[in-house]
C-alpha cells in the first residue's frame, strides 16, 4: 500500500454542467481530505449521461486507488449512479435491505408514504457496503473494482456534509499508513489575502519551509493555514502562530471554523449585554448573521430594517430635518437609527448602517460603495463612513460583516483601528 493513495473525483448532474448549481462539494471533499493527509489528483464533472459516465468510471478506476462519485443516488430517472456502477463493476441491481429500511424509517420520520419513486434509492450493486448518511433519504455506498475503492455520495451539500465522517473513516481503514498532516486553521477579518501574504512576507523572510503556509480567501473572512506533517515541528508551527499573532492581533477572529457573528455573541453573552441592528443599504444581513448562531436570542432580541426614509422617522425617529438636510446616507442619519433601535429594541448595544449598494443611485458626493455606520450605546455613539466599490451582494455582505466587526471590537475594548477601515475609510470632511 503506497502513503500516498491516488485518490479521484467524479461529481456528477446536468446542474453542474449548465451552471445551474455551483460545485461547492469538491472542495468540501478535497478539504476533509486534506485535514487527513489525503489529496485528491483529478477532478472530474459529468452530466447525466449513462454511456459517458460509464466510460469514466471505467477509465478513473483503472488509474486511482480511490475513486469518491458524488452525486446521481436520488429517486429520479437522471440519478444514475448506482445503475451505471453496477454496470461497470459487473453487478447485479438489487434492492439493498438495510438501504430500504433506511428509507421506511426516513419516510415515517415524516409521516411521509414510501413510493416507487423513493423506493428507487434502495436499488444498490449487489454485494455494496453502505455509507450512513444521517439526514437524507438516500445512503451512500461503496464497490470495489479493479482494486479501487469507489465511495459514492449523495450531491446534497448538507448530506455530503453529514457523510464525509464515515466516508473518511473507510477511507482510513483502507489506506490506515499512511503521513497526515496536522492543519491549524485561523479565521480572520478585515485583511486580505494579498495584504496579509505581503506583512508575512516583509516581517518573516525566513519562514521555516517545516510549516506550510496557505490562504482561503472567502467574504467575508479569511483562512489562514499553518500545516505540519510530524509532531515534532510543533515548536516551530508555534513559533509561527506566535509571528502571525503579533501581526494580525485583532484581526483574528478565533481558530477552526469561528464565525465572526458567533464571536460577537459570545462576547455579549459573557458580558451580559444584549444587541440590535438598525439596517438599510443591508436588507437584514446583519440580524440574519447574528441569528444564523444557535442561542442567539439570549443577547439578539431583534433588528429593524428601515429601508426607506417614511421608515427611518417612523420606526426609528430620524429627524425629517436630517432626512432633508443630509439625506438618509449620513453620519446624523446612522446615529439617530442607532439612537433610536435601542430605544425601541431595550437593547444594551447596537450598530446602524446605510449607504449606496448600487449599481445604480449614486452622487459625486456619494459615490456607489459609500456607507455610513454607527454603533454604539446610549452613552457614546462611534460613526465612520467607508467606501467599499464592490458589487451589490459582496458590498452587503462586507458591510454587514464590517457592523459586526465594530461591534466585536467595541466589547473587546479595543481602540486600535483596523486596516479595511484604514484602508476604506472616508475622512468626515470629504
Amino acid at each position: 500500500m503506497t502513503d500516498a493513495p491516488r485518490i479521484q473525483l467524479l461529481l456528477t448532474g446536468d446542474e453542474l454542467m449548465s451552471g445551474d448549481t455551483v460545485d461547492s462539494n469538491s472542495a468540501l471533499i478535497a478539504r476533509e481530505l486534506a485535514s487527513q493527509g489525503l489529496r485528491p489528483l483529478r477532478r472530474v464533472t459529468l452530466g447525466d449521461d449513462a454511456l459517458a459516465l460509464q466510460a469514466e468510471i471505467a477509465t478513473l478506476c483503472d488509474n486511482a486507488d480511490a475513486l469518491i462519485i458524488n452525486g446521481g443516488l436520488g429517486p429520479t430517472v437522471d440519478d444514475l449512479t448506482a445503475e451505471v456502477l453496477a454496470r461497470v463493476a459487473g453487478l447485479r441491481l438489487v434492492e439493498h435491505p438495510q438501504a430500504l429500511d433506511h428509507l421506511e424509517h426516513w419516510c415515517a420520520r415524516r409521516g411521509l408514504t414510501l413510493n416507487a419513486a423513493n423506493r428507487k434509492q434502495a436499488l444498490l450493486p449487489e454485494g455494496c457496503e453502505l455509507l450512513p448518511n444521517p439526514i437524507g433519504s438516500a445512503v451512500g455506498f461503496t464497490v470495489e473494482h479493479n482494486n479501487c475503492l469507489v465511495l459514492c455520495t449523495p450531491g446534497v451539500p448538507g448530506e455530503l456534509r453529514a457523510m464525509l465522517p464515515h466516508l473518511i473513516e473507510r477511507l482510513g481503514e483502507r489506506f490506515p499508513h499512511r503521513s497526515q498532516s496536522d492543519v491549524l486553521r485561523l479565521q480572520t477579518f478585515g485583511v486580505g489575502e494579498s495584504t496579509a501574504q505581503q506583512m508575512i512576507s516583509d516581517h518573516c523572510p525566513d519562514w521555516p519551509d517545516s510549516v506550510g503556509l496557505s490562504f482561503r480567501a472567502g467574504a467575508p473572512q479569511l483562512e489562514i493555514k499553518l500545516v505540519i506533517d510530524d509532531p515534532a515541528l510543533e515548536p516551530q508551527r508555534q513559533a509561527c502562530l506566535d509571528t502571525l499573532q503579533h501581526l494580525l492581533g485583532a484581526h483574528i477572529l478565533g481558530r477552526d471554523d469561528a464565525r465572526l457573528a458567533e464571536r460577537v455573541i459570545d462576547l455579549a453573552r459573557d458580558q451580559g449585554i444584549t444587541l440590535t441592528s438598525a439596517e438599510s443599504c443591508t436588507g437584514g444581513l446583519i440580524a440574519q448573521m447574528l441569528t444564523q448562531i444557535p442561542g442567539s436570542s439570549d443577547v439578539f432580541p431583534g433588528a429593524f430594517v428601515t429601508y426607506s426614509n417614511a421608515l427611518k422617522h417612523s420606526v426609528l425617529g430620524v429627524t425629517t430635518d436630517t432626512l432633508d438636510s443630509v439625506g438618509a446616507v449620513s453620519e446624523e442619519t446612522v446615529r439617530q437609527m442607532v439612537q433610536g433601535a435601542l430605544k425601541a429594541s431595550g437593547a444594551t448595544l447596537g450598530v446602524a448602517v446605510s449607504g449606496v449598494a448600487g449599481p445604480g443611485g449614486g452622487s459625486d458626493s456619494k459615490p456607489v460603495g459609500t456607507v455610513w455606520l454607527a454603533w454604539g450605546d446610549l452613552q457614546r455613539i462611534d460613526t465612520l463612513c467607508l467606501h467599499w466599490p464592490l458589487e451589490r451582494t459582496l458590498f452587503q455582505t462586507m458591510v454587514a460583516a464590517a457592523a459586526l466587526d465594530c461591534l466585536r471590537r467595541r466589547l473587546l475594548g479595543i481602540e486600535e483601528s483596523a486596516h479595511y477601515l484604514r484602508q476604506r475609510r472616508v475622512p468626515k470632511d470629504a
